[in-house]
């Protein structure tokens, strides 16, 4: 038993002894937390923060020592950004009503600048910055918006003139196509934002078949991104029936051109009655003082000594009556034809008076139509009036004659109202 037992034994001892050779790593780097020789940083700072309109931005920041030795501060931060002191905190919440009052903006990069502080070293600090930025996620859509409201009343004859506004959003409008329920002419392009929209309105746009003398224009605007979202806008255009004045005018100047070529007809008869009547009267003068030449010589005679001079004075008053029948016979009195040249000279001042009362008043006269009827209308009485008296066209004389003849005062006198 004893020799089985030492074998092992011996055997055991017998084997060799292995040793493990490789040598262990150690770090020569020792590792000091919190003290005087390790710089002071932020380990988790973002340089760069962007947030949306009412989002939530709770941070904290983290230094590379004990937080409790040291304070946190912000230098030229937005409203509402704050930092807790203590343990660096960063909280803030981007409220919309921050955006709509103006006291933050959209799109606009804040520099903030950051800084920690050791609270019994002064010296042990750190100053940094980052920026943030707000932006909007709600989609804005772009309006189109005329510069008139959506109904306008215009007459013929008017320009309608407007400028299509754009009111743009997150997109903008980039193009507007226009559309009307009716086709026109002499429209302007309306083709990009404030465009001008001109359209002269014919006088002939509104028809006698049109109910109420009145046509509706509803023009459309369509305005669209470039993503094609599209907006419309509408302008309703209700016509009213209008005097044509270019037309209007024409009539009115060819009813007073007639009148004043009948007036320089009448003033040319006029001279010819003048005439007649102021030829009967010198003869008629002729006589009258012929026969009183030879009824006087008669009594002078008479009255003499001589009896040859006796008989002849006897005989020269009867030579002087039997002048009166002659003269009666050779040039009778033309009242009739004194009483024409009268009609007709009072006639001619009724015309000249009516074409100066009734004179337009600037180029749009709105009492045209009724003037151009009155004046038609007098030169008709007046015609028909006057249609047993020839009327003969002034050949031989210019209108400056005419009117000089008829404006002169011995004719004047004439014809005048005498007590």
């Amino acid at each position: 038993m004893v020799i089985f037992l030492i074998s092992p034994v011996a055997q055991l001892f017998s084997q060799e002894v292995r040793v493990d050779t490789l040598r262990k790593h150690t770090d020569t780097i020792p590792i000091i937390h919190d003290s005087a020789d390790v710089a002071l940083r932020i380990k988790n700072l973002n340089p760069y923060v962007t947030l949306p309109v009412d989002s939530t931005l709770n941070y904290r920041l983290e230094i590379n020592k004990d937080q409790t030795k040291y304070y946190w501060y912000l230098r030229n931060s937005p409203v509402g950004l704050r930092i807790n002191k203590d343990n660096g905190q960063l909280t803030f919440k981007a409220e919309k009503s921050y955006f709509l009052s103006g006291r933050l903006r959209y799109d606009h990069e804040y520099k903030v600048f950051l800084g920690v502080q050791n609270l019994d070293n002064p010296a042990d600090r750190v100053d940094t910055f980052f920026s943030i930025l707000f932006y909007n996620t709600e989609i804005i859509p772009s309006r189109l918006k005329p510069s008139v409201s959506s109904t306008l009343w215009v007459d013929e004859g008017d320009t309608v003139a407007f400028k299509v506004q754009c009111e743009n959003g997150n997109f903008p409008i980039e193009n507007i196509t226009f559309y009307a329920n009716m086709p026109l002419k002499v429209v302007s392009q309306v083709k990009k934002c404030d465009d001008d929209f001109v359209w002269a309105v014919p006088f002939d746009f509104v028809k006698d078949t049109d109910s109420g003398k009145v046509k509706i224009l509803n023009l459309t605007f369509v305005g669209a991104n470039k993503f094609m979202n599209k907006d419309t806008a509408g302008v309703k255009i209700i016509v009213r029936d209008a005097l044509n004045y270019p037309i209007a005018v024409q009539d009115y100047n060819l009813a007073v051109r007639n009148i004043n070529t009948y007036i320089l007809q009448l003033k040319y008869s006029f001279l010819q009655l003048d005439k007649r009547v102021r030829g009967t009267k010198n003869t008629r003068t002729t006589f009258d003082i012929t026969g009183s030449t030879t009824a006087l010589t008669g009594s002078i005679l008479a009255s003499s000594t001589g009896e040859g001079s006796q008989k002849v004075g006897k005989v020269l008053p009867s030579v002087g009556v039997s002048l009166v029948p002659i003269k009666e016979a050779i040039a009778p009195q033309k009242v009739f034809d004194q009483n024409q040249a009268s009609l007709v000279r009072t006639s001619i001042k009724r015309l000249e008076y009516m074409v100066r009362d009734n004179t337009l008043v600037g180029e749009r006269d709105p009492n045209i139509s009724q003037k151009t009827a009155k004046l038609k209308d007098e030169l008709k009485q007046i015609q028909i009036q006057l249609i047993d008296i020839p009327i003969v066209d002034a050949n031989d004389m210019t209108e400056e004659e005419l009117n000089e003849y008829f404006n002169s005062p011995k004719v004047s006198k004439k014809y005048r109202l005498k007590k």
